[in-house]
């Protein structure tokens, strides 16, 4: 029989944050009380908790009061005998039992990390963080901050047992633990209607969810979308359902291009991928959703040469159009996203004109990656491009890459065209 987890109560979730601050996700139609709690049991939450019959809330910790068990009197969506939650309702269990592998939560993740003594700054006790520090037998807990960003590591040698420094415990080891960094996973749509009607722009396959779970964790804000993907709300991005002219959005993706679909939009941040990558990315996408890879049938077959022969030309056209019609655009490169994320990503929010902090910003980098992140295209797989196609694209990337410096952007990064 299925383990389950112990039922804790029946708690608020109308205030201005989250009960519940971790993982979250949706599901309108199949939403179950074990579905939940395996889900954050997974991911090692300490609490699952069910709101509104279809959403799902992991966290470490909750408010001492409970309200009364009969206000969580929602049926869930896939199990009408059993409750999940109300209308700011949420149904707790307490899921630790069902961690993974005796699931204890001593586990830590090292992440092979010595940092000096002096840049690290403490939070109070009895809270959960998302790093463990060692400092000779000291052992402590704490969030990276501006001063502590885990990109200052030193050589961990300076951390082994005979070490001088670590002797007179100058240096430390970081370790992650299985808490989630939860400073900015608190989202929301926007307060009062938008003035401003910003597109998040870009062909497919070039990285958009992963944009919009970026500006979402940044800014607290909801993104918006032009189409409507049941997969994506599944996964917490609630913007979805929301009618993509709702203006409670931040921003609103979009995969259109000309000049009617452009001009609707005030201003647009115009996300650009490398075309050999994005379109492997959306072949992949099409023959086997967000996260799966197309079979090898898929490249084999005239399939491949058919979409490569119509898509690198709208890859093109694309971002022409935007940069021709588009009133006010940030162009962003996806490569320089992920290369220099904190610096791009304070540049796109400040010019969706929030104000965020650094510490949000570091916890974003912190949960970067999101649900969405298929890993390229599988190592072992055979070059997909031909020498024809190849040249086809090449063209297409020197466009591209002249239009953007008519525009007096700088042009495209060197590592589109392969040499």
């Amino acid at each position: 029989p299925t383990l389950q987890g112990t039922y804790v109560g029946c708690f608020s979730d109308d205030g201005q944050e989250r009960t519940l601050k971790g993982a979250v996700f949706f599901d309108l139609r199949k939403m179950t009380v074990s579905h939940c709690q395996d889900a954050c049991a997974e991911r090692s939450y300490i609490y699952a908790g069910l709101e509104a019959g279809a959403e799902c809330y992991c966290g470490n910790r909750l408010p001492a009061m409970s309200v009364g068990p009969e206000e969580c009197n929602h049926e869930c969506k896939g199990e009408k005998s059993s409750v999940c939650g109300g209308v700011g309702r949420l149904s707790v269990y307490r899921v630790e039992e069902l961690q993974p592998g005796s699931r204890k939560r001593d586990g830590v993740v090292a992440l092979a990390f010595t940092i000096h003594w002096r840049h690290i700054s403490f939070s109070p006790p009895r809270q959960e963080f998302p790093l463990a520090i060692l400092r000779g037998w000291e052992c402590y807990c704490a969030y990276s901050t501006p001063q502590f960003n885990l990109r200052d590591a030193v050589d961990s040698s300076l951390c082994g047992q005979e070490s001088e420094a670590q002797r007179l415990a100058e240096y430390c080891e970081v370790y992650q633990t299985p808490v989630q960094d939860t400073r900015c996973t608190d989202r929301r749509f926007l307060p009062t209607k938008s003035k401003v009607f910003v597109a998040l722009s870009s062909f497919p396959g070039a990285g958009n969810t992963w944009a919009r779970h970026l500006i979402e964790h940044a800014t607290g804000f909801y993104t918006g979308s032009y189409y409507f993907d049941g997969t994506l709300y599944n996964k917490g991005f609630k913007g979805e359902k929301d009618h993509w002219r709702s203006r409670r959005t931040i921003c609103v993706k979009t995969h259109e291009s000309g000049r009617r679909e452009i001009e609707m939009f005030d201003s647009a941040i115009l996300l650009i991928r490398n075309p050999y990558r994005s379109l492997v990315a959306e072949f992949n996408r099409k023959c086997a959703g967000h996260l799966g890879y197309a079979a090898d049938r898929n490249w084999k077959s005239k399939e491949w040469p058919d979409f490569v022969n119509s898509y690198a030309s709208w890859w093109s056209s694309h971002v022409l159009d935007w940069l021709k019609y588009g009133k006010r655009l940030l162009v962003v490169h996806y490569e320089e996203l992920r290369r220099s994320l904190v610096p791009t990503l304070r540049e796109m929010v400040a010019f969706l004109n929030v104000s965020v902090s650094e510490e949000r910003l570091l916890c974003v980098e912190n949960n970067k990656e999101g649900s969405f992140r298929r890993r390229g295209r599988r190592p072992h797989d055979p070059e997909p491009f031909t020498p024809e196609m190849k040249d086809l694209i090449n063209g297409y990337i020197r466009t591209v890459d002249q239009a953007l410096r008519d525009h007096n952007w700088a042009g495209l990064p060197r590592e589109y065209v392969p040499r």
